[in-house]
């Protein structure tokens, strides 16, 4: 309906009652761009309120890194004084930028990256001026139409000689980013060099501030609260070996848990369980560790020529221990379970040969982080044995009775009719029992090659010995003393 209004034309609704009403008024068009604009700017204060605090939360959690931030500035504005300060800006000239452009590609968050980029950087750069200038010489006194091709070729043979270098693993591993900065400078020195004159002079001013940029990023890496690689590889490892304890006990627990379920470890602590699978994502980061290491002078517990590759080797061994573990883990999710009786017969020995592996696994940690001789080690693994003779045993002696008392499929689904297909076998619900014992036996022997790795490595890095040897030790000791000295009775 419609009718003329003071000239105009006004707008009724028919609504289903008959009747008829004005349709609400529009808000007016002004009024969307300042409530997009005002939704724009609320999105964007909630994304830098949500930034700052995963950045507070992470500085609170891991305080290195924004130690590592600090120490990075301080390295930078002292740099800076070579462009602030006349004196100094003089004495390296218009260079002084690569001083500031090596703090900023060398100083890495450990000591021995910044010590390994350091030494890299400063080598490649030395040995790619001495030939770049050895080369350019060559080519001036070659004359000016041979010049530009003794260049050239000089350039293709030597970026291709260390380009290929890069893929050798010797050289990868130690020496890839100071091949690159000699590929770098060589081909900037002879391309440069052919016009300008002063090649020498230019090479000394960039050698002399890339050594004071390195410079400054060493000192203050090692004597402004150091990070040392050494430091972070020895924490992973024992690290690691709490882990494998903690998932190998909490796999176990979870099944033999009483669950009608059927997955005991969807209502279980899953941090614990699942902590093997940082174990097996650590490969990467224990190399680098381990290479970073070897440019660290001693420091603490380490000397020198502390053994690293021991570390990598029982690295491996944890990563073995934590794919059994992993495989353990999947049998909580299998859909083939023994029944509850069966569990129940062989669970005080499987819960035997866990504990006594995971005090294994936590007196090795204890040893590697304390860098002591564990005196209960070799007791721990007998223990372990015993208990793993024992589960093996009882597997062999299960009682018939027990088998043959297997349901013929899953009663718990009373409703739903089974046919001959879906009914197994007695004796197929031994087989995930016959798995786990299979896998803990398997743990048990891949713990046992830890224990020899780290036993190598106490060797090679002369572990200290336990307060319990050091009191063995000085007992036997002072009974020496005493037989070979009696004591002499006083005359009557």
């Amino acid at each position: 309906m419609e009718k003329q209004v003071l000239g105009g034309l006004e707008w009724r609704v028919n609504v289903p009652d008959g009747t008829s009403e004005l349709p609400a008024p529009e808000r007016s068009y002004y009024c969307k761009p300042w409530l997009a604009l005002k939704g724009l700017v609320g999105g964007l204060v909630a994304r830098v309120l949500k930034f700052l605090e995963k950045a507070w939360a992470l500085a609170v959690l891991e305080p290195k890194k924004v130690i590592h931030g600090i120490k990075v500035g301080i390295a930078l504005s002292l740099v800076s004084l070579f462009y602030y300060m006349r004196p100094l800006y003089d004495g390296v000239g218009g260079n002084a930028m690569w001083a500031v452009m090596t703090v900023v590609v060398v100083f890495e968050h450990t000591v021995g990256a910044t010590l390994c980029k350091s030494i890299n950087r400063a080598t490649g750069t030395f040995l790619a001026g001495l030939l770049g200038i050895g080369v350019h010489w060559v080519a001036s006194q070659s004359g000016e139409k041979l010049e530009p091709v003794i260049l050239g070729i000089s350039v293709f043979i030597l970026a291709s000689a260390a380009t290929f270098s890069r893929f050798m693993p010797s050289v990868k591993a130690r020496f890839d980013y100071g091949a690159m900065i000699f590929i770098l400078t060589f081909s900037l020195v002879s391309v440069s060099g052919y016009r300008v004159d002063k090649l020498v002079g230019m090479a000394h001013q960039r050698l002399s501030t890339i050594a004071i940029g390195t410079s400054l990023c060493i000192l203050i890496s090692m004597f402004v609260s150091p990070i040392w690689a050494g430091d972070e590889l020895h924490r992973l490892i024992h690290g690691n070996m709490e882990k494998l304890a903690e998932s190998l006990e909490g796999c176990v627990a979870n099944y033999f848990k009483d669950n009608q379920s059927g997955h005991p470890s969807e209502k279980d602590n899953s941090n614990k369980t699942q902590a093997y699978n940082c174990v097996l994502n650590s490969k990467a980061t224990e190399e680098s560790m381990a290479n970073f290491a070897r440019w660290e002078p001693a420091h603490g517990p380490f000397n020198f020529r502390h053994p690293w590759k021991e570390y990598l080797k029982i690295g491996a061994l944890l990563r073995n221990c934590a794919c059994c573990i992993e495989a353990l883990s999947g049998c909580l999710n299998s859909e083939m379970q023994a029944t509850e009786h069966l569990k129940e017969y062989l669970k005080e020995a499987s819960m035997a040969v866990c504990s006594h592996s995971c005090n294994v696994l936590r007196e090795l940690s204890m040893s590697v982080k304390t860098t002591t001789n564990s005196s209960k080690l070799q007791l721990s693994v007998g223990e372990m044995n015993f208990a793993l003779q024992e589960l093996q045993n009882a597997l062999k002696s299960l009682p018939t009775q027990l088998i043959l008392q297997q349901p013929l499929a899953d009663e718990s689904n009373e409703n739903k009719s089974t046919t001959t297909k879906e009914r197994a076998p007695p004796v197929i619900g031994v087989i995930p029992l016959a798995t786990l014992v299979s896998l803990l036996t398997e743990i048990a022997a891949r713990i046992e090659e830890t224990v020899d790795g780290v036993v190598k490595l106490a060797e090679l890095a002369e572990f200290k010995a336990s307060n319990e040897e050091k009191i063995a030790q000085n007992q036997s000791a002072s009974k020496d003393q005493s037989s070979d000295n009696p004591s002499c009775e006083a005359e009557p």
